[in-house]
C-alpha cells in the first residue's frame, strides 16, 4: 500500500474479512503509514454482533421466500448415514437427483431438453439487490468514506440501534449474535412459522 500511495482501504465482509482488515490496521499502525482502515459488513446470514441489520440480508429473505412460495413439492429419496452437531441426518441434495432423472427420461423418448438446476442458495446469493439494500449500502459506503476523510481507521460502519456508527472492528468481531430464545423476535419467529416452542 505504501509502494502505491494508497491511503484509505475499504474492506466488504463478513467477520472473517474484517478479522483481516483488524489485521492490516494493525500492520499500519506499527509501520506508522498514514492509512484509514475502513470495514463495511456485508452478509446475507445477518450475524455480526452489535448491528442491526447489514445490506444483503433484507434481498436474500425477499428471494428466499420467492424460493419458498415457488416450491410445490420437496421428495427426499437419497439418504446417507452422515449426521449433523444435533444428531440429525444429513440429506444429500435432492435438485441434482431430479435433475439427472428428468435429463434420463427425456433422452430414453428421444426428445432434446435442456435442463438446468438452479440452487436456492445460489439463487439468494446471486440476485439484484432490493431497494432496501441499495439505499442502506449506499449510505454504509457514503459514511465509510467520510470516516475514513476524518482520519478513523480500524472502524467498520454499521447500524447499531437505528443509529448509523463507527465501531471498532475488534468489537465487531468478538463474537457472533445469539438468539435469545426469550426475546420478542425469537417468539415472533415461532409464531409466523407455526414451530412449537421446545426451548
Amino acid at each position: 500500500m505504501q509502494a502505491r500511495g494508497i491511503n484509505m482501504l475499504f474492506i466488504l465482509g463478513e467477520d472473517g474479512t474484517h478479522a483481516g482488515a483488524n489485521a492490516i490496521h494493525n500492520e499500519c499502525r506499527k509501520r506508522k503509514p498514514k492509512v484509514s482502515v475502513v470495514g463495511v459488513p456485508k452478509t446475507i446470514d445477518n450475524d455480526i454482533l452489535l448491528m442491526d441489520k447489514t445490506f444483503g440480508f433484507d434481498t436474500a429473505v425477499e428471494e428466499a421466500q420467492r424460493a419458498i412460495n415457488s416450491a410445490y413439492i420437496e421428495d427426499l429419496l437419497e439418504k446417507s448415514d452422515a449426521r449433523d452437531a444435533s444428531g440429525n441426518p444429513i440429506l444429500r441434495d435432492i435438485g441434482v437427483h431430479i435433475q439427472q432423472q428428468i435429463r434420463k427420461h427425456f433422452k430414453e423418448i428421444d426428445v432434446h431438453a435442456d435442463i438446468k438446476y438452479i440452487d436456492p442458495t445460489y439463487m439468494i446469493r446471486a440476485c439484484r439487490a432490493n431497494a432496501s439494500d441499495a439505499i442502506l449500502c449506499t449510505v454504509l459506503g457514503q459514511n465509510a468514506v467520510h470516516g475514513a476523510f476524518a482520519g478513523y481507521s480500524g472502524i467498520t460502519v454499521l447500524i447499531c440501534n437505528s443509529h448509523y456508527v463507527y465501531l471498532p472492528i475488534p468489537e465487531v468481531i468478538s463474537s457472533t449474535r445469539r438468539v435469545d430464545p426469550d426475546s420478542r423476535m425469537w417468539h415472533r419467529c415461532l409464531t409466523s412459522t407455526g414451530q412449537p416452542d421446545f426451548l
